[in-house]
């Protein structure tokens, strides 16, 4: 392997291993994983989504998502409405109270984190300063694939 080839197996495991951690990180907001991760995906998108879209970005069928929705729209966390450019078309927005939620789920990750990022070495914890923009760039591209 070249010095500049990164081993995607040993990035693989260092990120499973990592994910198996993040993902479960307590929260105040108890909510089931799907709906953070669609309440998630929706905060994250630069525009409201279609609901086909939403289903295959969070990998369930047609009716689940729709059943999902629908209770997100119930509890006030998403709003449905008509596509200005066709109106069969029904796009979901996040509500504000989604967003207090997503919000929440970042503070709750942060302040869970701060303890074991500062049980690194300074020196670990600077390659991973060094690193934050190419971990970025990483979500950009990756997300970027996924769209297209």
């Amino acid at each position: 392997m070249e010095p500049d080839e990164l081993d995607v197996e040993a990035f693989t495991t260092a990120v499973e291993a990592f994910s198996r951690y993040f993902i479960r990180i307590p929260l105040l907001e108890v909510h089931s994983f799907t709906t953070l991760s669609v309440l998630d995906t929706l905060a994250n998108a630069d525009k409201p989504l279609r609901l086909t879209a939403l289903a295959r970005t969070e990998q369930v069928s047609q009716p689940g998502i729709t059943q999902l929705v629908t209770r997100l729209e119930r509890e006030d966390l998403v709003r449905r409405g008509p596509d200005p450019d066709d109106g069969r078309v029904v796009l979901v927005h996040i509500t504000e109270a989604g967003r207090r939620i997503v919000r929440a789920r970042h503070d709750d990750r942060a302040r869970h984190l701060a303890p074991v990022l500062a049980a690194l070495t300074a020196a670990e914890r600077r390659a991973l300063a060094e690193a934050l923009p190419t971990i970025a760039r990483l979500g950009e591209v990756g997300r970027a694939g996924m769209a297209g």
